[in-house]
């Protein structure tokens, strides 16, 4: 029982803004609970936030309807379980300006610059329609690759989670909960930043969606296996959540280990608008043949 408060970690009506909380006293309070060291669990379990940055907040550069309801149900579901959850890892999706998912990266033949939510087609790139700014022959190959893969097409971005701003940053009171959890467990936060290399998108924590430059991150995926539990949550259900969802089954099933371990809290994540129905459908399958789990984050034990 912790003798810490919810309401004096998180202050849900601050979900999304300036984090008004002072972190130091919320570390002070947590360094007097009792600690019980997260190098003793005999089940060990990890919460995996994804991308649960400002930027993808309600208010956000690329916000996402739902995203304040979405922190503050993870971090009641992380108070709950502070001494059943092991380890706590984040990815922080991190841009520059200038990459070929955002308006500069690209112009048509007038010099006019694409507005966010355009798709770009191979069509477009074999047509010029659109044209790269910037290396040319990777990005004209990266949109022709990409729809031969079957992922989905290349959507132009407002440009958000620039590296060193506010929007890159942590959501405030998730990150109150995180580190509240890192002093009580003994245990530091895993933190993976994804998303920097110019030519191609990261959805997915552990590979591009395409690139000849940039392979999977085998190391990070085999540090998933020592979990007995994997429980994600995080912005955007229909992007990010669900491409790293996708890729960690995928390598789960190509080393014999059981994706089962996956727990997906349903009410911890919410879509981009027009994405839904497809979305919804991929997870059903991954229910159905793979056998992860949607679970809300009160039903889950």
């Amino acid at each position: 029982m912790l003798k810490t408060a919810f309401e004096q970690i998180v202050n849900v009506n601050k979900i999304g803004s300036k984090n008004e909380n002072n972190l130091h006293d919320i570390l002070m309070m947590a360094q007097a609970e009792k600690t019980i060291p997260a190098k003793n669990d005999k089940k060990k379990i990890l919460f995996l936030g994804i991308d649960l940055q400002n930027d993808f907040m309600e208010n956000g550069a690329l916000g996402v309807p739902g995203a304040h309801k979405d922190v503050r149900n993870i971090t009641n579901f992380i108070y709950r379980h502070l001494h059943k959850i092991t380890d706590i890892a984040v990815s922080l999706d991190t841009h520059q300006p200038m990459q070929i998912f955002h308006p500069c990266w690209w112009e048509d033949q007038a010099g006019n610059h694409p507005q966010p939510l355009t798709i770009i087609t191979s069509q477009d790139v074999e047509n010029e329609k659109w044209i790269p700014i910037y290396e040319k022959k990777e990005s004209v190959e990266y949109v022709i690759n990409l729809e031969k893969s079957g992922k989905k097409q290349l959507c132009i971005w407002p440009y958000h989670c620039i590296e060193g701003t506010f929007g890159a940053a942590l959501e405030g009171q998730f990150a109150n909960m995180i580190y509240f959890h890192s002093v009580v467990r003994q245990t530091n936060v895993i933190r993976m930043v994804k998303g920097l290399y110019p030519a191609t998108e990261m959805y997915g924590i552990f590979r591009p969606e395409y690139s000849k430059n940039m392979k999977e991150d085998i190391r990070l995926l085999e540090s998933m296996r020592q979990y007995d539990q994997i429980v994600i949550g995080g912005e955007a259900k229909s992007h990010c959540v669900l491409e790293s969802v996708i890729q960690l089954v995928e390598y789960l099933k190509s080393v014999k280990d059981d994706p089962a371990k996956i727990y997906l809290l349903e009410d911890g994540m919410s879509s981009i608008p027009g994405f839904e129905d497809e979305t919804e459908q991929t997870y059903r399958r991954l229910v159905d043949n793979d056998g992860i789990h949607l679970v809300t984050s009160t039903d889950f034990e």
